[in-house]
């Protein structure tokens, strides 16, 4: 198939990228190597590996999704499937900039609707979050199930990929294109993000850094080898069909608390880590726990890899000269 890969030169869309190559799709990759949240240098790296696929077969675009016309030279009539990655991530920075994260986030979705929309094109898959859950309470917490209702989301950036799941909704209601919005559960592993936690604090231990946790270090979360989150996208893409909607969760189904993967790094790195405590942070939630039921019915999804060898991996990448 022909494939288009927004955010092609992120830390998901890279390694999706090249998966998809290797698997015989022809992909065209597109980024706007935005800055936002870390430097575009990171992306740059990401997208210099790409100079090993057939250029038969891959090849990069630069530019915007909120740019209507950027976004018509990408998505062209003989696409068979987008997969559309590219988004503002981060909880936090979200609560600074709000609007910015519409634009990006919802906005720039629309404009990929639209133009698919225009061509009559039928297939999407979306990386949407798990953050849409919003907190969960308890010390008994229930695995989250793709039915609830997802109402009172508590981020901004929780509340775009809502709206996008909605967006999504309402395209294939009117237009027939079918989609799998797919909620990501704290993804890691080689090439993750440098602002994320695990890249911060691994990183940061091995330098002998002091680490800033918040709250008491009993939130958990469901994390989620890249290798994984990659095996059940490509699923989705070769399975996905015209006016057909589904939303599917690719988990981890386990939880580990913020004090046990301190540990685990810990443990990996060989040093211990210099720990500053400060108080919780506004969009944080306590759990994220995914129930992966339907995604192994529909796409075969199994994840493989638990957060011990994770992190030695991630650890191994990270030691690369």
């Amino acid at each position: 198939m022909l494939i288009v890969v927004t955010g092609a030169a992120g830390f998901i869309g890279s390694h999706l990228t090249e998966a998809l190559v290797r698997k015989g799709h022809d992909v065209i990759g597109f980024d706007s190597f935005d800055s936002y949240l870390y430097p575009s240098e990171v992306k740059e790296q990401n997208a210099q590996r790409f100079a090993a696929l057939p250029s038969a077969n891959f090849r990069l675009l630069r530019g915007d999704v909120r740019d209507p016309e950027a976004v018509s030279r990408l998505i062209t009539a003989d696409v068979d499937v987008v997969c559309h990655l590219a988004a503002l991530a981060g909880v936090r920075p979200s609560l600074a900039e709000p609007i910015r994260y519409v634009q990006t986030n919802v906005e720039g979705t629309n404009v990929v609707l639209e133009r698919m929309r225009s061509l009559e094109l039928k297939k999407l898959v979306f990386a949407s979050s798990s953050s849409v859950y919003g907190a969960k309470l308890g010390t008994e917490v229930a695995a989250f199930h793709e039915e609830e209702p997802c109402l009172v989301p508590v981020s901004p950036y929780a509340a775009t990929k809502r709206m996008n799941e909605l967006q999504l909704a309402t395209y294939g209601v009117l237009y027939g294109i079918g989609s799998f919005a797919l909620r990501f559960f704290t993804v890691y592993g080689p090439r993750q993000r440098p602002d994320m936690a695990i890249h911060k604090f691994t990183k940061a231990i091995a330098a002998g850094v002091p680490i800033t946790l918040f709250g008491n270090g009993s939130s958990r979360r469901d994390y989620t080898y890249v290798s994984d989150v990659i095996a059940g996208t490509i699923a989705a893409i070769e399975r996905v069909t015209p006016s057909t909607r589904e939303i599917v969760n690719l988990g981890g189904t386990s939880t580990i608390s913020l004090r046990d993967l301190i540990n685990v790094i810990e443990k990996t790195v060989g040093k211990t880590a210099n720990v500053e405590w400060a108080s919780e942070q506004p969009g944080d939630v306590p759990i994220t726990y995914a129930n992966v039921d339907k995604a192994r019915r529909l796409l075969g999804y199994e994840p493989t890899t638990a957060i011990e060898p994770g992190i030695a991996r991630f650890w191994d990448w990270l030691n690369q000269p």
